[in-house]
């Protein structure tokens, strides 16, 4: 069955942005001029993936709002004539058909995924996870879809991490040889996951990033997971138990080893990153701020302006 709907987790609380995201969501917080979740429900759209349901929590009304229609703003900005900013807001409410749940209590990302069972029904499906942004020139998702098209089961993306990085992320371990090598980036068996291992136990440093093709199997997993790591019901728990089953008749469960360009804006040095670096390949700012860059840095940068 095709994947058509997509799954946004977007109900955390944002504590690492402190004190911006006291009111303001996390999700909301912009990367250049978008804010990151509209990159998120970008990258659905291009892959296929229409039918997009946000799991939201009380103090995110800010994240669905900016889906809808504005029609005070749009009749303001007809009346001026500025049709570009117009094209640009009306672009959000057109990219997909936006839905929301409520994740009444913050029990983790294998609840979050759980709230949207009766969205999604018996059919696979697509979660992205609103921290990790994936360049576009670098199409992650359609891959994943393929390979669940092609070997069934829940596909996850992994990344190589640097080995003091490991105990951040799930890991996973995988079969030595590739089950194929035909798409942009290796397709792996995978065989075992663990949630932010010490690095003494790490099999591996294939973390696992916000990228997930699920198999509606996942459902029935999730509901007797029991809180992991963190007092949370885990996803990770749920698609190792899955994993570990699939040689008893069960379904696989792949990896798709992402070499691309990703942006984690869930951490507050990289999210500057990807704001600086996005801005700098800008065609309107790009230029301008790239040799304010060079200007500053030649200077000796927070050293002169101490």
């Amino acid at each position: 069955m095709p994947v058509t709907k997509a799954v946004i987790p977007a109900a955390g609380l944002g504590t690492r942005f402190l004190p911006a995201t006291k009111a303001v969501p996390k999700e909301m917080l912009p990367v250049v001029d978008k804010p990151a979740i509209e990159y998120v429900v970008e990258e659905a759209s291009r892959s296929g993936l229409r039918d997009v349901l946000l799991v939201t929590s009380r103090s995110k009304k800010a994240v669905e709002d900016h889906f809808d229609r504005e029609a005070e703003l749009e009749a303001a900005l007809e009346r001026k004539g500025d049709t570009r900013r117009l094209e640009r807001i009306r672009s959000s409410t057109s990219l997909a058909e936006v839905h929301s749940i409520r994740q009444g209590a913050p029990r983790g990302l294998g609840h979050a995924v759980l709230c949207a069972a009766a969205h999604v029904g018996n059919e696979p499906f697509a979660v992205l996870l609103g921290d990790d942004l994936i360049d576009e020139r670098d199409p992650l998702l359609p891959e994943m879809l393929a390979v669940q098209a092609r070997f069934g089961g829940s596909v996850i993306a992994l990344m190589e991490v640097p080995e003091e990085m490991v105990s951040m992320y799930g890991i996973a371990t995988v079969d030595p040889e590739p089950v194929s090598t035909d798409g942009r980036y290796r397709t792996v068996r995978i065989r075992d996951l663990v949630e932010k291992p010490p690095l003494a136990e790490a099999p591996s440093n294939l973390a696992i990033i916000g990228r997930y093709a699920l198999s509606p199997a996942i459902f029935d997993v999730l509901r007797r997971t029991p809180p992991g790591r963190g007092g949370e019901i885990q996803v990770t728990d749920a698609l190792r138990e899955l994993a570990m089953a699939a040689d008893d008749a069960g379904e696989p469960v792949h990896g798709v080893i992402f070499t691309g360009r990703r942006y984690d804006t869930g951490d507050r040095v990289d999210y500057l990153k990807a704001v600086i670096r996005l801005a700098c390949e800008r065609q309107d700012i790009g230029q301008e701020l790239y040799a304010w860059l060079e200007e500053y840095v030649a200077a000796g940068g927070p050293k002169a302006s101490a």
